[in-house]
């Protein structure tokens, strides 16, 4: 399993999103979930397209994909296996209503998950926890609480 670092320097005055360009920190945290404790997960560079990585944040494992210049961030844990093991599935996409959306494919048993949502996409009653994601820098934020 492969697992993010947490080499936290700081906060940064400079903020941007994947494109480049540079907003402020009112505009970030307004635009991602401002009631939301957030705490660094790892690197932006820790991660690698379309592959899922785990990070250990206050006792919850989290599984982070980096798909189509996007964070995603939702539990590590499969409610069918029990397994903590979402982070080693396989990424993809999926159409819902006419609409291409991005999902990951559990390991052990295949189920997929939407990668936005949590929601499983076979037994929509069954979904994982997702948590909102933003950037500050260089370094990967995941909202907590709230």
């Amino acid at each position: 399993m492969r697992w993010c670092s947490s080499r936290w320097r700081g906060p940064t005055t400079e903020l941007q999103d994947f494109k480049g360009k540079t907003v402020t920190h009112t505009e970030l945290t307004a635009s991602h979930a401002p009631d939301k404790t957030w705490v660094p997960a790892c690197d932006l560079g820790d991660l690698l397209p379309d592959q899922g990585v785990c990070a250990l944040i206050h006792g919850k494992q989290i599984a982070l994909f980096l798909v189509q210049e996007r964070v995603f961030a939702l539990s590590n844990h499969d409610p069918f296996t029990g397994s903590n093991t979402l982070s080693r599935g396989l990424v993809g996409s999926y159409t819902l209503d006419g609409a291409s959306r991005l999902k990951v494919a559990a390991p052990l048993l295949k189920q997929a998950f939407d990668l936005q949502s949590g929601q499983c996409i076979t037994e929509p009653d069954i979904s994982v926890p997702t948590y909102p994601v933003r950037l500050e820098g260089s370094k990967v934020w995941i909202g907590l609480g709230g």
